[in-house]
């Protein structure tokens, strides 16, 4: 499937109420399992990745298939770990890439009982009833890998005999993901003591409470984007929060560099246009990785020259995202290259002879990030436009109500 996108004119108003954060629903759901509560959780996330969760939670099956979803996969894992049944957990093909070996090793060394079916350090995994779990146990990870793989361990320390000593070794990648998980926990009533390397959380019970899940940055990042574009904007955000958990929320900060003023309101936020700043972008995304496809197209599609860096992680992610997003700036004009941690983008305009079409790469942030280029473009056109559905269901439809067109594109 092939969408056509367009967009008649350069103006940009209207109201989006922005779904529930896949970040926080996926740990509040997880929590929720852990403690057996049945407390409401509000403004859940529709993303798929967020429902495959809530349904995988409640089954009992032989075999459980967390498709693409990385998170849903990783915090799985480790529910499984402690549970009195045997179980398969399996994902896509492309998550059969994906590493899962640190986080098996780590659950292993508390007494859990997995093993690999296929590929040793990969899915799909057997999880069988633990041996015997471990009283005072201290771990070691290293802190430049995926923080999902350290927030499914502290998630689970609290209900561990005598908790869970965790001691994160090295760099500390999306420190941001760590804190909200913590903070969530802190939520629900369990304390830790983080200290210099070292998170500490003694054996306790979470508390059963509802839940109101904030709106997700990460989704807000698009129309960012899509107002850096624009020559008018006066567009409203609702559900997102001035204090929140999300690191994805640094967005608002580093759009004003590109012309995008942000302002809280009773209900979320405004954006509207302001002068862009001059010179060379750098930024380290180290703390924000998920907006960096977003950040990168912005660049481009504006004509700056960039540096984004601290994108070590986005190499194991749905696909590589640094040479996807690479490639497929080359269709318009744009010269972008490798670096150790990110890419550089050369600084020149957009050109293109024939209407662009983007690869997805089974990526749904590929598909949302080159979406905005339609307000530059007259026509772009997205292969496999549905791929959304893993983190932002409405994505088309909210498109449609801001005056962008997806026409279904037919192959003769």
């Amino acid at each position: 499937m092939i969408y056509i996108i367009s967009k008649l004119d350069k103006k940009i108003c209207g109201r989006i109420r922005l779904d529930g954060s896949k970040s926080i629903s996926n740990r509040v759901l997880t929590i929720n399992a852990l403690s057996e509560s049945n407390a409401s959780i509000n403004h859940i996330a529709y993303a798929k990745d967020t429902q495959t969760l809530l349904h995988l939670l409640k089954n009992d099956a032989k075999t459980l298939d967390a498709g693409p979803a990385g998170t849903t996969f990783r915090f799985m894992t480790a529910y499984l770990a402690l549970r009195p049944q045997t179980q398969i957990l399996t994902g896509s093909e492309r998550m059969k890439q994906r590493p899962i070996g640190i986080l098996v090793e780590n659950l292993n060394q508390l007494g859990a009982n997995i093993e690999y079916l296929e590929k040793k350090g990969y899915p799909p995994l057997k999880i069988n009833p633990p041996l015997g779990l471990k009283s005072n146990v201290s771990l070691q990870i290293p802190a430049n890998v995926s923080s999902q793989f350290i927030s499914a361990l502290l998630m689970i320390a609290p209900t561990l005999p005598g908790g869970l000593r965790l001691e994160l070794t090295g760099k500390i990648v999306s420190r941001p993901y760590i804190e909200m998980t913590l903070r969530i926990m802190q939520y629900f009533g369990v304390q830790h003591r983080w200290e210099e390397q070292t998170i500490s959380i003694e054996e306790q019970s979470y508390q059963q409470r509802e839940f109101d899940v904030e709106a997700d940055w990460s989704a807000a990042s698009y129309y960012y984007a899509i107002a850096a574009f624009a020559e008018e904007v006066d567009l409203y955000l609702d559900g997102l929060h001035r204090e929140s958990l999300q690191g994805d929320a640094a967005i608002q900060d580093i759009m004003t560099f590109f012309g995008v003023q942000t302002e809280f309101t009773d209900t979320g936020i405004r954006l509207t246009k302001t002068s862009r700043q001059k010179g060379v972008f750098k930024y380290n995304f180290l703390n924000c990785p998920d907006i960096a496809q977003t950040l990168a197209v912005v660049c481009a599609g504006l004509g700056y020259e960039a540096e984004l860096s601290g994108l070590k992680t986005l190499r194991i992610k749905e696909t590589d995202r640094i040479q996807a997003v690479i490639d497929e700036l080359q269709k318009v004009g744009i010269l972008a290259e490798t670096i150790p941690d990110g890419l550089k983008i050369a600084s020149q305009d957009i050109t293109t002879t024939r209407i662009p079409r983007f690869e997805t790469y089974h990526d749904h942030r590929m598909a949302m990030a080159f979406t905005p280029l339609a307000l530059l473009l007259e026509n772009i056109q997205i292969e496999s436009p549905m791929v959304v559905d893993k983190s932002y269901p409405a994505f088309w439809q909210d498109m449609e109500r801001l005056g962008f067109a997806a026409a279904l594109f037919m192959k003769h």
